[in-house]
C-alpha cells in the first residue's frame, strides 16, 4: 500500500456529509456572422466598378466592428449589405471585362489589319 492510499484509509470518509453544491455555467456559442472582408478586398482590388468594391469593403469592416462589440444584429445587417454590394461589383466587373475583351477583338484588331494592308505586310 503506498503512502496516499494509507492516508485515505486512515482518514476515512469525509466528516461533512451535507448536500454537495455544484455550479453549472451555460456558455452560449457565438453566432457566426460572415463579414465577407476577403471577398470585398478582392473586389476592391480587381473589380472596383463604380467603387462598389470599396463600399463593400467599408461595410465589411463595419460588420467586423459590430461583431467585435457583440452587436450580432448590426453585424448581420452590415454583412448582408456587403454581400449584396460584392455580388453587384463582381457581376459588373465581369461584364466590364468581357466588354473590354470584345471591344479589343472587334475594334482594335480590324484597325491593325487595315494598317498592315497599307504597308503590304
Amino acid at each position: 500500500m503506498n503512502r496516499e492510499e494509507h492516508e485515505v484509509a486512515i482518514l476515512g470518509a469525509p466528516q461533512n456529509s451535507g448536500p454537495v453544491m455544484s455550479t453549472v455555467v451555460n456558455i452560449q456559442t457565438e453566432t457566426v456572422v460572415p463579414d465577407h472582408i476577403v471577398w470585398s478586398l478582392f473586389n476592391t482590388l480587381f473589380f472596383n466598378t463604380c467603387c462598389l468594391g470599396f463600399v463593400a469593403f467599408a461595410y465589411s469592416v463595419k460588420s467586423r466592428d459590430r461583431k467585435m462589440v457583440g452587436d450580432v444584429i448590426g453585424a448581420q445587417s452590415y454583412a448582408s449589405t456587403a454581400k449584396c454590394l460584392n455580388i453587384w461589383a463582381l457581376i459588373l466587373g465581369i461584364i466590364t471585362t468581357i466588354g473590354v475583351i470584345v471591344s479589343v477583338i472587334f475594334l482594335v484588331i480590324p484597325v491593325l489589319m487595315e494598317i498592315l494592308k497599307r504597308f503590304h505586310y
